[in-house]
């Protein structure tokens, strides 16, 4: 055992922020505290955190994660949270490099071989995505997601829907599955209207069919649709998991494993969600330190069902992509719709140090796009 010696972070385009823990023996881990459209207040909450965690044991990762959750006494929220997942994937990955295994087998062992995986086509305002899920077939996957809509109003015309329900036709017409991501931004009088003309369609799901500060609205939304309910990438802890859980208002699961905490949180929601027959497909429109975390739960979660990747995502155009920033990008290799489990040690990925910190130098800060409706008001993005 060694004590946490240094705790470092490091903003890097296209909007991703990484963590580097050492300890006093040299050994190094890496993490992802990704919160996009608020880096300067992770950066803010992480530095605040190294001051205090110098000296502990870098092994005993449930101590300093309770230590960072019960010491607060303000906590939760995605600020919070994706400071402690970058600290706490960070230690999983020095721990298990130490003892030359992959995280998984830290956590009881895999399950499977290989990961049903899934990308994004259609950008924030969705279009071309004919073209773009050909691309995607392509590269090997199966199943894509896409914005079912643009911005929209709180009460629309019913016929902004039928574009919606003419990509999702689009998609399946090449034997693809697509979930369609209402993404928060439609409200309860057009989301009703929206998934009762996507059902006869069989989306793969429908996700965030609202914000999740309704509950009350998802779960009268899940009484009246058949397409199944994804949601979870804005609920930041279990105990914020449990309403939806007990409400049996949510299929599938989706929570974002650098907004929640990390693995150690993460493992815990996957149980959660085993115990109420929902199944676990963690949301990463992130990095690939994110994405390799994801993996280690993934792998051992009986309910585990597909993983989101952002290999080519629109956010990453013209910027660093998902095999930015590692010496062995070809563990994303996408092969008929899965990518096999990796086996490196801690994470399973080599990061290129040398990258991260050139990158690294002046880069700016993301800022989440917004959307104007015709008389100026804002709308949800």
């Amino acid at each position: 055992m060694a004590p946490i010696a240094k705790i470092e972070y490091f903003r890097v385009p296209p909007r991703w922020l990484f963590v580097k823990i050492t300890d006093e023996d040299g050994r190094v881990g890496w993490g992802e505290a990704t919160l996009e459209g608020h880096t300067q207040t992770v950066e803010g909450c992480i530095d605040a955190w190294s001051e205090r965690l110098l000296g502990f044991e870098a092994d005993d990762i449930e101590h300093v994660w309770q230590f960072c959750w019960r010491t607060s006494f303000y906590r939760g929220g995605p600020v919070f949270m994706s400071a402690l997942a970058g600290i706490d994937i960070a230690l999983w990955d020095l721990k298990a490099r130490k003892l030359n295994v992959p995280i998984y087998q830290l956590l009881g062992g895999k399950v499977r071989n290989k990961l049903k995986v899934y990308a994004w086509i259609g950008g924030d305002r969705p279009a071309d995505v004919e073209e773009q899920a050909k691309v995607r077939q392509s590269q090997g996957f199966s199943a894509v997601k896409m914005n079912a809509t643009e911005d929209m109003g709180w009460l629309d015309s019913p016929a902004v829907l039928d574009s919606a329900v003419q990509r999702l036709k689009t998609v399946k017409a090449l034997g693809m599955d697509a979930g369609m991501d209402f993404h928060g931004r439609v409200h309860k009088p057009m989301a009703k209207q929206l998934a009762k003309a996507l059902e006869p369609h069989q989306p793969l799901f429908i996700e965030e069919p609202l914000l999740s500060e309704h509950l009350e609205g998802v779960k009268a939304l899940a009484n009246l649709t058949f397409c199944p309910i994804a949601l979870g990438e804005r609920l930041h802890s279990r105990w914020e998991v449990r309403p939806f859980l007990e409400a049996g208002c949510v299929d599938i699961l989706q929570p974002d494993i650098s907004h929640i905490g990390g693995i150690s949180e993460m493992k815990r929601i996957a149980a959660m969600c085993e115990a109420y027959d929902v199944a676990l497909a963690p949301h990463c429109p992130l990095g690939p330190i994110a994405l390799a975390a994801c993996v280690q739960v993934d792998a051992v979660s009986p309910n585990f069902v597909i993983q989101e990747m952002s290999l080519g995502i629109h956010y990453n155009a013209g910027s660093q992509d998902l095999t930015s920033y590692t010496k062995n990008p070809e563990v994303w290799k996408v092969n008929e719709g899965y990518i096999d489990l990796l086996t490196g040690p801690g994470l399973g990925i080599e990061i290129d140090e040398e990258q991260v910190r050139a990158l690294s130098k002046d880069a700016k800060a993301w800022v989440s796009p917004g959307f104007i409706g015709p008389g100026n008001e804002i709308r949800e993005w």
